[in-house]
This record gives C-alpha cells, structure tokens and sequence, in this order.
C-alpha cells in the first residue's frame, strides 16, 4: 500500500498495526526499507497494513497517529558493519540511531511533532545498516541485500508480540 491509497481506507478497513518502510530507491542502499515492505507485502500478515512511507517525512504524521503500533524499517548510518540489522524502541527522537539516512531530520521531527501533539502510537524501529548511500541508482549493495530476510524475520517477530 503506498501512501495514496491509504487516504481511500475507511475506518473500519484500517488495521491496528502498521508496518512502514521509509528510504530512498533510487540512492541505492538508502531504500531498503521500501525493499523490505515490497517483500513484505508478499507475506500474509492479518492485522496488519504494509506501507511504502518513501523518504518520511511531516506528511505521514497523521497516518502514524491513525495506528496502536507502527514498525519502521530504515537504513541507519552507524557504527555496525553494513546489512547489520537491530531492532530498537524508541520513545524519544534521541533514541533514534545518531544518523537514519538522508532523511533523518524529517524522520525525527515527525517523532516530535507526534509527541507534541500527545498522540504516538507504539514504535518499534528495524534499523538497516548501511555504509554508503549517497550514490544514485537501484541496486543494493550485497551486504544489505543479503539482510532482507533477516529484517522480514525480525518484522514478523515484533508481529508476534502484538
């Protein structure tokens, strides 16, 4: 499901869980949150929406609002060697990984203006790591491509605790 057709759910066909990739595709590592979801949408998951979020951004604030439980899958910029996947609980932007991507600013003030406005769903974040993602194109670098299942795994698990 992209971001369009959420706007064509009403109420009652919205889940309480969503699942939402964030990145780039076309920079390369930076869009392996949207290959996650694309493979994840494959999968049969009741109960729950599967999103492309494309770069993030102020724009999903309300779709992220309309969920008990949103899972984020990114590409963090970190110390871990790349394709290295983590699961973490944010509560606060601080608690985000130092850098996610190119889009880390809008990301992390979507977090913020949630809090604000005093209506944040639980987050789970499924950070990717990734060395480089400055260079267009649509491939994965190996490391990363090769992590996918194991992002999808870890996704699934965090569908369990549900």
């Amino acid at each position: 499901m992209s971001i369009k057709d959420k706007d064509l759910l009403t109420d009652d066909q919205q889940n309480d869980i969503l699942v939402l990739g964030i990145g780039n595709l076309l920079m390369n590592d930076e869009g392996v949150g949207i290959h996650v979801v694309l493979k994840l949408e494959t999968e049969n998951l009741p109960g729950v929406d599967v999103m492309d979020g494309g770069t993030g951004g102020l724009h999903l604030l309300g779709i992220i609002q309309s969920y008990k439980k949103v899972i984020f899958i990114d590409a963090a910029l970190d110390e871990f060697p790349a394709g290295t996947v983590r699961v973490l609980h944010p509560k606060f932007a601080k608690d985000f990984p130092k850098q996610l991507s190119a889009h880390e600013i809008g990301f992390k003030d979507l977090l913020d203006a949630a809090m604000l406005l005093g209506n944040v769903p639980e987050l789970h974040l499924v950070a990717i790591s990734v060395k480089d993602f400055q260079d267009m194109g649509m491939q994965l670098s190996p490391e990363v491509e090769a992590s996918i299942p194991n992002a999808v795994s870890r996704v699934k698990e965090l569908l369990t605790i549900a």
